[in-house]
């Protein structure tokens, strides 16, 4: 019996090639005609009459009546002869019913026999092993007013690719166009089934009628898968239609693109498949599992067939499924539950905590820490639940992909190793310790982790995702390949019903069957911290309020620490933040970084646009207000091995709005699929600074540039210096043409909290502030030389911002004070600015300072008469005092005549003044005849 979709009458393969089985039907009957006569004529003895296994059935194409003729066909043309005459056909318009197939020998349908199953009606192309007749593949490059040969040579083999059970589409950015062409009496249906997982690649559908218009439909731009394989269908109106299939990748990053897979498309010819025979029974067809707990406290080991099963454990060298009921120790309850008389688990009340056992009340001074702690695995909980989706099925409906296994949740085995085996976990909302307070600048709410394993043999994914409020899952993270026992955290920043889930994929070629049932995914605990209604495993010490029934925990203001001890509340010091969910002790409060401050309620650093540096001989200070505004900057063109050109464009905010991060980029290959005139929901991000892909519209050919990639560079304010080196963060100066104003440039540290396998410690920023006065504000943003993209390593990116406003504040020291001569009794005061003007803002220039002089010539005539004067005054002093000595002298002398005659005779005087002026004889006498006597002598 033929397999699904491999049988050669025209309701089982081949769907859709109705316009082109017309001619090859004429070719057939030409070639049985001609093959006949030449076998008569060439000794008819060396043929056989055709056996029933020697030929099949087809149908012709429908006629303009919806008639049809029923042919025989020869698996091998020449082998044999004398095939059934051609016989009337069923009607266009006939079909069997699901779990019926076609017999084409009666022309009727018949159920499937027992172990057998059909998959029902429509026909469609299932089978690609090779691109179906009637079918195109076509390929062109972006670029579309580049008509170079180069580029049209680089996409020449970027087509769409048959790959087994489907197709592919490219994964580089050419355009890549799958096409087919089909004729339809009356109005149909086209469905087909598609797994579109990555964005980067622009998948579209669209039918163009007689006309060559394409339809009228918003579901031209298909939306991404999140839970493997889906259903697509469009209607199809009678008469000529074009299908078309067409996809562009923009695979800018070193990451290579998923590529789009198509299969199983249908056209509303009606038919059925036949029925596929069940296939002998394996050990890779059941799995194990473990019961609930008994009153005993003891779990059964249970082994089941994995589901659907499709497999015979009656058949030849099938397996029986092994015994079950083994029973061993059940684990314990998890953190935060007690187990019951009844051996179950439960939760326990608020205001307890439990480590798996019995539950405790919190000591006075501390709370309960509400969360989920799932470590032991005896049965999934209750916000958990698990399902498979099938690549056939779309989901197999009350299926288990995991399965407990007491330390640990596997993955168990699906129909295929093709299906994801999924995982939710369901969160109604958060709510954090009533001792912290809620933080509006720190975006944390909650978090989620988990400990992980994958054991594969094959390209095997694991899948996390993230949905909020009842919307479609996002994933968020993608493990491929085995990895070894890990960790991973995802920080929740809304308080809303959160739903996690995980999803493992064995295999993404889409073989059926089950080849790596070994292969398999281990999640060994899930910790999610501050839960709406969850339960504890320890308690926390917290901040007492007193109150007439006691004291209770209570919240401390914005920016308090608790201290451990008392259980009081206490500010974080200035220039310090509060660690975020860590409010205990003054080791709480951690130190901004230079030329920062902290915000009032001490959750992050900032710098407000000023910034003071410290020289020898003076105080240089800063305002970059004129920079506060979010810049924008693009690399220069970059162009992948295809030809298609990109940018790497960044969205910068420097400082100011008190920390508020104001750089966004958005992802807006969502938007592309939006009809004109509608909006949508674009992923965008908001940082300091920020990296998206550009793909400008003349490129694309869309309505608009393709805005993709957004990259988070900088989420927080790590220091502003004139050091090159600030918390293990460089700035290499020989980034960049060197300074020549010998103003050392200001630099800006920032950090961001996305981590990547590339970049273990997260991705860095610097941007360097130059003062150049020839650049008026906002001035100019350059990257490195030596690295267009603005970093050499992809993980520490390095700006130069080039402006006036950022030279230093105008100060008396950069201008000069010039102070003329006298001229006609005016004297002027001229400030200028030092060369070259090295500052900016700050003091202003001086005005011109006019004061009244006296010339050279007024002083020297003062001079002379003055000098005069004093001459005359010095002659007559001098006559004066010479007449004056002479009489002293007459006196002198006639006393010491007297004390010769008599010693005690002396005249009695108390002292005696002699003025004299320079007389050498008078001072000898003083000194040597009246040693006794008080005088006062007057010298000229």
């Amino acid at each position: 019996m033929t397999e699904p979709g491999r049988s050669h009458h025209p309701s089982a393969r081949g769907g859709g090639r109705s316009e082109n089985r017309k001619s090859q039907l004429l070719h057939l009957l030409f070639w049985a005609g001609t093959a006949f006569q030449v076998t008569w004529g060439t000794g008819s003895e060396e043929l056989h009459a055709c056996k029933e296994s020697e030929y099949h059935y087809e149908y012709t194409a429908c006629d303009s009546t919806g008639s049809r003729w029923r042919v025989a066909v020869p698996h091998t043309p020449g082998l044999c002869t004398s095939l059934p005459d051609p016989v009337k056909g069923t009607e266009c318009s006939f079909s069997c019913n699901a779990g019926e197939f076609l017999d084409m020998k009666d022309q009727s349908c018949k159920p499937c026999s027992e172990g057998r199953y059909s998959l029902g009606t429509g026909i469609r192309f299932d089978e690609w092993d090779e691109l179906p007749h009637g079918f195109a593949s076509l390929s062109a490059n972006m670029e579309i007013e580049d008509s170079t040969t180069e580029s049209a040579e680089n996409c020449t083999l970027s087509k769409w690719v048959p790959r087994g059970d489907y197709i592919a589409s490219n994964t580089d950015e050419c355009t890549a166009t799958l096409m087919y062409a089909v004729s339809l009496k009356q109005s149909g249906t086209v469905n087909f089934e598609y797994y579109y997982p990555d964005p980067n690649i622009i998948f579209e559908f669209f039918v163009q009628n007689d006309q060559c218009q394409p339809n009228v439909d918003d579901t031209r731009w298909m939306k991404t898968t999140e839970k493997g394989w889906e259903f697509h269908s469009v209607e199809l109106n009678r008469g000529n239609n074009v299908l078309y299939w067409r996809t562009t990748a923009f695979t800018v990053w070193s990451k290579v693109s998923n590529p789009v897979l198509v299969r199983n498309i249908g056209i509303t010819e009606k038919g059925s498949s036949s029925c596929k025979m069940r296939p002998a029974c394996t050990d890779k067809d059941y799995f194990y599992t473990h019961t609930a707990c008994d009153a005993n406290g003891e779990t059964q080991l249970m082994y089941k067939w994995a589901q659907p099963k499709i497999c015979d454990e009656d058949a030849e060298g099938a397996v029986k499924l092994p015994e079950s009921g083994v029973k061993t120790r059940c684990p314990p309850c998890n953190p935060g539950f007690f187990k019951t008389s009844n051996s179950t688990c439960e939760p326990c009340p608020y205001g307890t905590y439990s480590n798996g056992s019995d539950c405790t009340h919190c000591p006075a001074g501390t709370e309960p820490v509400l969360g989920y702690e799932y470590k032991w695995w005896n049965t999934l909980p209750a916000n958990m639940e698990t399902t498979v989706l099938s690549g056939i099925n779309f989901e197999y409906k009350g299926l288990t992909g995991w399965e407990v296994a007491g330390d640990h949740i596997y993955t168990a085995i699906g129909a295929s190793d093709n299906d994801f085996m999924i995982l939710t976990l369901v969160v109604p909302g958060f709510r954090p310790p009533q001792s912290v307070t809620a933080d509006t600048e720190n975006k944390e709410v909650a978090r989620i982790t988990f400990i992980f394993k994958t054991i594969c043999s094959m390209n095997c994914e694991l899948y996390f995702m993230v949905g909020m409020n009842s919307r479609t899952n996002t994933p968020v993270e993608t493990w491929k390949g085995s990895k070894v026992k890990q960790s991973y955290t995802y920080i929740i920043e809304e308080n809303a019903t959160m739903s996690f889930t995980w999803a493992f994929q064995r295999t993404t070629l889409h073989d059926t069957g089950r080849k790596y049932t070994n292969d398999v995914a281990k999640i060994y605990s899930i910790n999610i911290t501050n839960v709406m209604d969850g339960v504890a495993s320890y308690c926390r010490p917290c901040a007492m309020e007193a109150s007439d029934v006691g004291s209770s925990c209570t919240s401390c203001p914005t920016g308090y620490y608790i201290d451990r001890n008392s259980g009081t509340c206490h500010p974080c010091p200035p220039n310090t933040i509060l660690k975020a969910h860590q409010p205990y002790g003054a080791q709480a409060c951690m130190a901004c970084g230079p030329g920062t401050k902290s915000n009032k309620i001490h959750s992050l650093c900032y710098n407000d646009c000023r910034f003071s540096r410290h020289a020898s001989s003076r105080t240089y200070d800063y305002n970059f207000s004129a920079l506060a505004n979010t810049v924008s900057l693009s690399g220069g063109p970059s162009f992948t091995s295809k030809g298609l050109k990109y940018l790497h464009h960044f969205n910068l905010s420097l400082c100011g709005n008190e920390g508020k991060k104001m750089a966004v980029c958005t992802d807006n290959v969502t938007d592309l699929r939006i009809p004109e005139g509608e909006s949508g929901f674009s992923k965008s991000i908001t940082a300091y600074v920020c990296q998206s892909v550009i793909i400008p519209s003349e490129v694309t050919g869309y309505k608009a540039g393709v805005s993709s990639q957004p990259v988070s560079l900088a989420d927080r304010l790590v220091g502003v210096s004139t050091d090159v080196t600030v918390d293990g963060i460089t700035s290499p100066a020989a980034l960049f043409h060197p300074e020549t104003l010998g103003i050392p440039d200001v630099i800006f540290f920032f950090r961001s909290n996305d981590v990547t396998q590339s970049c273990s410690s997260g991705r860095s920023t610097t941007i360097r502030l130059r003062c150049n006065p020839l650049k008026i504000a906002p001035g100019s943003l350059s990257l490195p030389s030596m690295c267009s993209d603005g970093t050499c390593d992809g993980c520490n990116f390095h700006f130069l911002w080039e402006s006036v406003a950022a030279c230093p504040l105008c100060s008396a020291a950069d201008y000069h004070t010039f102070v003329s001569s006298c001229v006609a009794g005016i004297q002027k005061t001229t400030y200028v600015w030092r060369e070259p003007k090295i500052c900016s803002g700050g003091i202003s220039l001086p005005e011109q300072r006019v004061t009244i002089c006296k010339t050279i010539d007024f002083w020297l005539k003062v001079g002379i008469s003055g000098g005069t004067c004093s001459a005359i005054l010095l002659t007559v002093l001098t006559c004066y005092f010479w007449k004056k000595n002479q009489k002293l002298e007459y006196k002198y002398s006639k006393l010491v005549m007297n004390a010769t005659l008599k010693d005690c005779d002396l005249p009695k005087f108390e002292f005696q003044i002699f003025v004299f002026y320079r007389v050498p004889k008078l001072r000898f006498l003083l000194s040597s005849n009246l040693p006794n006597i008080p005088t006062l002598c007057i010298l000229f």
